[in-house]
């Protein structure tokens, strides 16, 4: 097979984005504004400046366009190895003998695995910009937790993380990384918190969920001096950071002169499907493109094919404030899935916003469907995916099969969010018919 110049898409150390793109600024409503848990009435600013540092808040407010990426954090996008590539999964196309071409974006090439350091790198920097020593955080399957102690180790600051239990017990390794950038670990519901030792007390052997968690994290950040909360999906200045990766997707796009049909993304919190989609929705606002989203979610946390549309807390302690999204309600506890970063029991409000204006479509898929299609795809492709990112996997492949079925030379591209090469229980669990 002779190599073609979409085989693999490159960009220049030069290309890296200048600006994040704030989709709000485009969508033909407003996003609801988060509420004060105590009045119920919109958030001030002021409101916030006890868990994230001003810079942060000035972001998630904000209804600008573009919001300038200052260059330290540039620098350090370099070391995460931005821009990525964008890859064709020729062999994947062989093996599901479609005539669709599938590409792939490469968001498990970064230090940390996953694309979750294009928005640690830039809380790390604004809270070390004002002083800031210390950053709480949860993180579920680890790889935030991961990113966010080498932004940390970057910056030099302090970082604690707790860690859903569930994922703290299948995967060790994860930890491991955490402690080697510095960070400490602790398996969630901990007793190191009083809202933990609540959860204890009630139920020992509980799994944790991410609502847990985040309420761990912010208790020791209001307790704590000169400390603040950091939190790796959900709020807009997250889906703001990174929408590095779809303005990579649309430079490599137009190298090959290529519109795709179908973009495919895995959601829990809603990170990396924005940060992969909004760029090109926005697009789709403007009436420039008619391609079709596709966010693929856990049938085991399925905010958005069977949640509710509301107000709701980001946490189960009720600590923060309450955000109009697709939900299951802060008390669902998930089932101990693989796909750790899935387990969210809410979606992103600006996700959620997406979703409901129509700009895009959700499925929900099994676990074992989708370690079948990550199997597939590393057995073709060589790379071995983050469970999560399975699910867009898994999506891209059903798209594929469809085009076969009516023989159409569809294009789809999809977020490779990260890899699982620390995720090999889920693997062996599967392999062993034992998941």
């Amino acid at each position: 097979m002779s190599i073609s110049k979409d085989d693999r898409v490159d960009l220049q150390p030069d290309d890296i984005p200048t600006k994040w793109y704030n989709i709000a600024a485009d969508l033909p409503e407003p996003l609801p504004p988060p509420l004060n848990p105590a009045t119920n009435k919109p958030l001030r600013p002021e409101d916030l400046e006890a868990i994230f540092p001003k810079g942060a808040i000035a972001q998630e407010l904000s209804v600008e366009r573009y919001i300038d990426i200052p260059e330290e954090v540039r620098d350090a996008y370099l070391m995460l190895g931005r821009p990525s590539p964008l890859q064709r999964a020729r062999r994947l196309e062989k093996y599901l003998k479609t005539p669709a071409k599938i590409y792939f974006k490469r968001e498990d090439l970064s230090p940390a695995g996953s694309h979750k350091p294009n928005s640690a790198i830039p809380q790390a920097y604004l809270n070390m910009k004002e002083g800031v020593e210390n950053l709480t955080t949860e993180t579920g399957a680890g790889q935030w937790g991961s990113a966010l102690a080498l932004s940390c180790a970057h910056f030099d600051l302090n970082c604690e993380v707790f860690m859903v239990r569930s994922s703290y017990d299948q995967k060790p390794f994860r930890r491991l990384v955490m402690e080697t950038y510095g960070a400490t670990v602790h398996a969630s519901p901990s007793n190191v918190t009083k809202y933990g030792r609540s959860v204890i007390a009630k139920q020992p052997e509980h799994p944790g969920t991410l609502g847990i968690a985040i309420t761990e994290a912010v208790e020791v950040c209001l307790q704590q001096e000169n400390t603040k909360y950091s939190l790796g999906s959900v709020l807009n200045h997250v889906m703001l950071h990174q929408t590095v990766i779809g303005q990579e997707v649309m430079m490599q796009l137009e190298q090959i002169d290529t519109v795709p049909d179908y973009m495919v993304g895995c959601v829990g919190g809603g990170s990396n499907f924005a940060g992969f989609c909004f760029p090109m929705i926005g697009e789709k606002i403007k009436g420039k493109i008619d391609t079709e989203f596709i966010a693929t979610e856990s049938v085991s946390a399925p905010s958005l094919t069977e949640g509710e549309l509301r107000y709701d807390f980001g946490d189960t302690g009720k600590m923060t404030p309450k955000l109009k999204m697709y939900t299951m309600g802060c008390d669902y506890v998930p089932p101990a899935i693989h796909a750790g970063g899935l387990r969210y029991h809410g979606m992103a409000p600006a996700v959620s916003k997406v979703a409901e204006l129509g700009y895009m479509k959700t499925y929900a898929y099994d676990q074992n469907d989708t370690f079948a299609a990550g199997i597939a795809f590393a057995q073709n492709e060589g790379i071995i995916p983050a469970p999560e990112s399975c699910h867009a996997i898994k999506g891209a492949m059903d798209l594929a099969l469809e085009a076969k079925k009516n023989n159409e030379e569809k294009v789809i591209v999809f977020n490779l969010s990260g890899h699982g090469l620390l995720d090999m229980a889920g693997y062996d669990r599967y392999l062993r018919n034992n998941l």
